[in-house]
């Protein structure tokens, strides 16, 4: 059923829903930017089921400027996005046909805005269930790692969005007057990506949308759901502490699996959430006591596995506690006292870690880090005949001499007795000499305010670099390596000038949150799944060295095809190219992304983007063009140009 909701300033916001045939029924919300009646159209069965199979009505709204909805998508998760999240919220809950009961819930986005929206505590909103979300848009999006820039998350999300936006609504949900919509759309919106390279701090900019520092703002039940090869877990262990603090019902499932869905992602074991969220939500939503317990946390500990960018499963087991496990930190030195060395200044090692975020190919799994490690300071530790499993983030303490600009890039890998090395976290940092009036950038990594003047422009401080969390678990005979360099390209951008870097092992240590006791119980009652072989036809992932000219290069091109609402076609495509010189240091990110949507008895329509992002001049140039056509005729074509400068070093 196709519905509006009117806002309080008088924008309609476009809805679909979903209805069971006993009524009243609890309502689920996801509210989404990714256009609910052609891009994500295909997701329905699962609302579907939820209706018929479950008993749940089911509300999918197009967030303000999206899909036909009404008004300008000017950023992602604005704040008057939760405003009318809350009114929708609200708008359902007063329905003759919903009992005034309201859960919320969704994938990535859909996740993010319903930590959000729960933060705000609207009445109605009972329970939320966030998928592969994060608390932190600048530590934990596609933006900044340790504030350096995510370089090779530019040419895919930046870049789609920017195209996304500039389709116009469905005609047949929107009705009379959807050209005229879509021409005040294309007259008003910007792409959002040079926006987000000049935000290069951490403030008030990245907080909005953020529910980090705020943890404790949300007081309804929560269950997180996060994969350990997604770039979205990091919030676990954040708001599981907060919730349990704050005495707050809370769930996790946590499994091997990239950006998508628990049921087919990569790597497997899969499991059927489907039936996780219902029984989730027949606690919260419907009182049933027998359908969840209050707190609970199903983590499957990965176990090491040989490297490959599209294995299908992973070894190892899911696992049950009674909530997220705060294990104690093992210190474990570097080196003897006094030891200096120095970090390799090689600004493209990383290229076997790949994206941070990784769904389907080409956004694949990283592959094996040896090459990598081999030009890295490493360290190892032989796995106990017990094994070594770690559950949360591991935390690098070090002593370093860096010039101010410069990237402490940490890896942590499981090493097979053939050589073989899986990467199993990573964090990097940008290593600013920090001062109680300029804090280091970065929420949660940082350097401390003790830094000491060196030589020249060196200094030497006391860094703390927070690793991604992990589950997993170095079987014995196998080693744990910690891998130092002054990169982690194409994942993050190199540093624009050389920098010498040297960490005292001796005053360094890594900190273990490792398991010293039970693992645990064995998890019963899951409908596991085995991930399918990626089907890798016409996709193109390469990384090439081009040994005379000194540089490297890697490419991405993917796509799809779909039926829309009401029938027609759809389809996208998405290429990508990142190039580092290795001599200048010159780096390029550029990026075409395409829609093209066909309706029965209607127009053919279809937005492209390209994105550029250069070094140059002491900083960077970006560049975003957008064009948007009706049955061939073009009636946009426009251009954004900007530069962020970061001064003789990226600092």
């Amino acid at each position: 059923m196709l519905v509006t909701i009117p806002m309080a300033d008088g924008t309609r916001l476009a809805a679909t829903l979903f209805l069971p045939e006993r009524l009243p029924a609890p309502c689920l919300l996801e509210a989404l930017p990714y256009r609910k009646d052609d891009v994500t159209y295909g997701y329905r069965a699962e609302y579907e089921a939820l209706a018929a199979d479950h008993g749940y009505a089911v509300c999918r709204v197009d967030v303000r400027g999206t899909g036909s909805s009404e008004g300008v998508p000017e950023d992602e998760y604005p704040a008057s996005e939760v405003d009318d999240l809350c009114q929708v919220i609200e708008w359902l809950a007063g329905r003759p046909w919903c009992d005034g009961g309201i859960g919320m819930y969704g994938t990535s986005y859909s996740g993010f805005n319903a930590l959000c929206v729960a933060a705000a505590r609207p009445p109605a909103l009972r329970a939320i269930c966030s998928i592969y979300a994060s608390d932190d848009r600048y530590t934990d999006d596609v933006h900044y790692s340790g504030g350096v820039h995510r370089w090779l998350d530019i040419v895919d999300y930046p870049a789609y969005m920017a195209a996304m936006n500039a389709l116009p609504p469905v005609p047949e949900v929107y009705g009379d007057g959807w050209r005229e919509e879509w021409l005040r759309r294309l007259a008003a919106t910007e792409p959002w990506l040079p926006r987000w390279m000049g935000e290069r701090h951490d403030g008030a900019y990245w907080r909005q949308g953020s529910l980090r520092p705020g943890h404790d703002r949300i007081a309804v039940p929560t269950m997180l759901v996060a994969g350990w090869a997604d770039g979205y877990a990091n919030v676990v262990p954040r708001l599981s502490a907060a919730l349990e603090r704050n005495d707050v019902p809370y769930r996790v499932v946590a499994g091997p699996w990239s950006h998508s869905s628990p049921d087919h992602a990569l790597p497997g074991p899969g499991i059927e959430l489907l039936p996780e969220m219902v029984g989730w939500w027949d606690r919260w939503l419907r009182g049933d006591r027998a359908a969840a317990p209050d707190r609970s946390a199903v983590i499957f500990i990965r176990s090491s596995t040989p490297p490959s960018p599209d294995r299908p499963m992973v070894n190892g087991e899911f696992r049950t506690f009674p909530g997220w496990p705060a294990l104690p930190e093992r210190p474990r030195i570097l080196g003897p006292s006094g030891a200096w060395a120095e970090l390799p200044a090689a600004p493209d090692i990383g290229v076997a870690a790949w994206n941070n975020c990784a769904g389907a190919l080409p956004w694949g799994q990283p592959l094996d880090q040896s090459a990598d490690d081999a030009r890295c300071v490493t360290v190892e530790w032989d796995s106990p005949a017990d094994g070594l499993t770690i559950v949360g983030h591991p935390r690098l303490r070090a002593r370093v001499r860096a010039e101010t600009g410069a990237t402490l890039a940490v890896r942590l890998c499981d090493v097979a007795p053939d050589g073989a090395s899986e990467l199993i976290t990573r964090g990097v940092l940008l290593l600013a000499a920090a001062s109680p009036a300029s804090p280091a950038m970065g929420t949660g990594n940082g350097a401390r305010p003790q830094s000491r003047a060196v030589d020249g422009s060196r200094v030497e401080m006391d860094v703390e670099v927070e690793l991604d969390v992990v589950a997993h678990r170095v079987i014995p005979g196998h080693r744990l390596r910690l891998a130092l360099a002054t990169s982690e390209w194409p994942n993050v951008m190199a540093s624009l000038e050389p920098a010498r870097v040297e960490v005292d092992l001796g005053a360094s240590t890594l900190l273990l949150p490792l398991v010293g006791g039970p693992l645990g119980e064995p998890a019963s009652g899951l409908r596991c799944t085995e991930a399918p072989v990626p089907d890798a036809t016409d996709v193109v992932w390469t990384i090439e060295q081009d040994v005379l000219q000194r540089t490297t290069r890697c490419r991405t091109r993917y796509g799809s095809t779909a039926e829309p609402l009401g029938g027609g076609t759809y389809a996208d495509l998405y290429e990508g190219e990142v190039t580092l010189d290795h001599r200048t240091r010159h780096q390029t990110a550029s990026a075409r992304s395409r829609f093209d949507i066909t309706w029965p008895d209607g127009p053919m329509v279809g937005a492209e983007s390209r994105v550029e992002v250069v070094t140059g001049d002491g900083g960077l140039s970006v560049t975003v063009d957008i064009t948007a056509t009706e049955n061939g005729t073009e009636l946009l074509n426009r251009r954004w140009t900007g530069h962020v400068a970061l001064g003789s070093r990226q600092r």
